[in-house]
């Protein structure tokens, strides 16, 4: 008897890949596919109709791990505001020739609704608060001109920062005798949201000249960057100020102004589209720096070579081959000599080839490279480049070069030169 299994919806991928048509070719009448798809036969294999593609090597642990994904949220940007009122602005007054903290408020909706209605703050016993400063978050914008995702189910768009510690860097005596190159350690987000935020703030005091010292600290402000410097900072920016004087019941006489704050922020949310698609973090390669040694007989190769320690590969010891120092003499040498002027298409060199050794070509122009006045010249342009008793002689043909020597050219030849 079969068994009952519940009927599970096609996933938002599923649908669209069944909503593709194959391609027909028009010279052929043959069904392609679909050309984007890279799979035997352009057909959809499991993974791919299942819309999660994982890279278990991509799959890195935050286990035991100080630093978390990045988000970033609304709140983090009003607390930066928050964070520069108290501790970059300090905005004070003069009380009774005492100079006192102005307080520093979220406009909650109570909070505000409560301002709005009287025209003024108050604490819990009915007292007017003054001085005082509170700010509320009036809008969202988003900002496209920036970046975008473009699909935020499938972000294609990462950042990344680097860790200052590695653990997979610990000291080893082997890292230090390789020359090792340690691997550093990135954490990857996705691309933020990035918004305008229009705060409106007010501003509560008892006499003109207490505000009057408010703003001018808070216009200094504006056009830098409000946060705390640990964590976030965003660019703010004030245009104007209104100031009124309110008297009421004969009583109380309270001066209020009144801004708003731009303030350009981003968004990066904790969301499950984030969580599914975005990789978490990556090390880098590591290397280990081998360099070249050489030395001047085959002598002291073999008293080196006694001093290495054995290698084993599974269980085996491999067989070395060992580079002679003869061919490493050969392979570095490159002599500059400077030509003299013969003819208008003959120059020589007082020096001869240096013989190549057993097992390489032979020793001829394709080991030299020929300069006039500092312009190469092709192997194409020249007729011949023999070496007899110590001299070299270059032979060039004018109508392939282009011109011909004169007494003045400064004709210049790196290769093989004996000396």
């Amino acid at each position: 008897m079969p068994s009952i299994r519940k009927p599970q919806p096609k996933s938002q991928k599923e649908i669209s890949n069944g909503l593709v048509d194959p391609y027909v070719s028009s010279e052929t009448g043959q069904s392609l596919g679909n050309p984007n798809i890279p799979s035997e036969f352009n057909q959809f294999t499991s993974n791919d109709q299942s819309g999660i593609d994982f890279n278990r090597s991509l799959q890195m642990s935050f286990k035991n791990d100080t630093t978390k994904p990045f988000t970033l949220g609304l709140q983090d940007i009003d607390e930066s505001i928050m964070y520069y009122f108290q501790n970059v602005i300090k905005p004070t007054v003069l009380q009774n020739g005492v100079k006192i903290p102005v307080p520093i408020i979220y406009g909650s909706p109570e909070r505000w609704k409560s301002t709005q209605k009287d025209g003024y703050y108050k604490d819990k016993n009915g007292a007017i608060m003054s001085p005082l400063i509170m700010f509320k978050r009036d809008t969202i914008d988003k900002n496209r001109s920036l970046t975008n995702k473009i699909d935020a189910n499938t972000p294609h768009l990462y950042t990344s920062f680097k860790k200052t510690y590695n653990l997979k860097n610990d000291y080893s005596n082997f890292n230090l005798l390789n020359n090792r190159v340690p691997t550093e350690q990135f954490i990857v987000n996705v691309v933020p949201d990035y918004v305008t935020l229009t705060y409106s703030c007010t501003i509560q005091t008892y006499y003109v000249e207490q505000l009057n010292k408010i703003i001018e600290a808070v216009n200094y402000a504006s056009d830098s960057y409000w946060g705390d410097p640990e964590r976030f900072k965003f660019k703010a920016s004030i245009d104007s100020y209104a100031t009124t004087v309110e008297i009421t019941d004969n009583t109380n006489r309270i001066v209020k102004g009144t801004f708003s704050i731009k303030l350009f922020g981003y968004v990066v949310p904790d969301t499950i589209q984030k969580e599914l698609t975005a990789i978490k973090k990556y090390n880098s390669k590591s290397q280990v720096i081998i360099g070249l040694e050489t030395v001047n007989n085959l002598s002291e190769a073999k008293t080196t070579t006694k001093k290495l320690s054995p290698i084993f590969i599974d269980g085996q010891q491999p067989v070395i081959n060992y580079i002679d120092p003869i061919v490493l003499q050969y392979l570095n040498t490159n002599i500059q000599k400077l030509g003299t002027f013969s003819s208008s298409t003959t120059i020589t060199f007082n020096s001869g080839w240096l013989p190549a050794p057993a097992g390489l070509p032979s020793t001829s122009l394709n080991n030299f490279s020929i300069f006039c006045n500092g312009t190469l010249i092709e192997n194409t342009a020249i007729v011949s480049f023999t070496e007899s008793g110590g001299i070299t002689t270059l032979v060039i043909n004018p109508s392939l070069l282009g011109y011909s020597f004169n007494l003045n050219d400064e004709v210049v030849a790196i290769g093989k030169f004996s000396s």
